[in-house]
């Protein structure tokens, strides 16, 4: 299974994700430990340590889980081609919030389910991540180990499911958190899906050079303000750019309606979507590939 090109392309608020999760998670959580971060009863409810609020968050406490959650937040980063920058910092904060919340209800409820608090780490964002990932992203192969079948988005499963059973109900919890706050982005909960930040805090971003994940927030809205006139321009230009690569390979089947509506999902145009599955003989890996790799020309 193929997620666009290598890299963070496309992908500035992953990338801002990425690199602030190892930073915190290896100055704070590793030099002070889980507990230090961690969500508790003790120390959000009695003591109100409210800042694990923010470090909770972000910070992993073991490498292990710094490991395979940085892997799955840089997997996932096709979200953010899919939908938007902007669009896409709404939905990681709405994961995050949502998780949060939901962790602070089973903190009242259980009285901590383990004496030094629930596992930190953007669990929120990753298991809310496996939500649009089940629904969305299509299987491309199948194959077959000791004659069970698998997918190519079976080791992805099996890399969240590490990561939900690493620390037992310290870990289950929030994974289980951030599913609910999954579906609840998905069944477009307070109409979450059509919000996006204005572009008044997205300019003021970029007055202030704040860090890279709101920088690219910042330079996503700038680019959404292009006049109608621009992209239509530019759409052609590409369309008429894409011919001229491939003026032997015209369109001989009729991609099937599916393959067109994952691309149209994507962001690509319908038509360039068409032409690309004829050209990658109806593969949709092998099509993405096409229009991102001509895009980038």
């Amino acid at each position: 299974m193929n997620n666009g090109p290598a890299g963070f392309q496309n992908a500035p608020v992953t990338k801002g994700l990425i690199i602030t999760s190892a930073i915190f998670s290896i100055v704070i959580g590793m030099q002070h430990g889980a507990s230090a971060c961690s969500l508790s009863y003790q120390g959000i409810v009695r003591k109100l340590h409210l800042w694990r609020l923010v470090t909770s968050a972000f910070v992993f406490s073991s490498t292990p889980e710094l490991m395979f959650g940085l892997c799955l937040l840089y997997y996932f980063r096709v979200f953010e081609r899919q939908i938007g920058s902007n669009k896409y910092s709404v939905f990681v904060l709405f994961s995050v919030i949502f998780t949060t919340f939901f962790e602070l209800i089973s903190l009242v409820v259980f009285k901590d389910p383990i004496s030094i608090g629930l596992t930190p780490g953007p669990y929120g964002l990753i298991f809310s991540s496996f939500i649009p990932f089940y629904f969305d992203i299509p299987v491309s192969t199948w194959f077959r180990i000791f004659g069970i079948q698998f997918s190519d988005k079976s080791f992805v499963y099996l890399a969240g499911l590490q990561l939900l059973i690493s620390s037992r109900k310290r870990s289950f919890i929030p994974g289980l958190c951030g599913i609910i706050a999954g579906l609840s982005y998905r069944l477009n909960v307070f109409g979450i899906r059509r919000i996006k930040f204005p572009e008044q805090i997205a300019s003021a971003v970029s007055r202030f050079s704040l860090p890279t994940m709101l920088m690219g927030l910042s330079s996503t809205s700038s680019r959404e303000n292009v006049t109608r006139e621009a992209v239509a321009s530019y759409d052609r230009e590409f369309e008429d750019e894409f011919a001229a690569a491939t003026p032997l390979l015209r369109v001989t089947i009729d991609p099937s309606e599916q393959a067109v509506s994952t691309l149209v999902a994507m962001g690509f145009d319908r038509n360039l979507a068409i032409e690309a599955l004829a050209q990658a003989d109806n593969d949709i890996s092998a099509a993405t590939n096409l229009l991102l790799e001509t895009q980038s020309h």
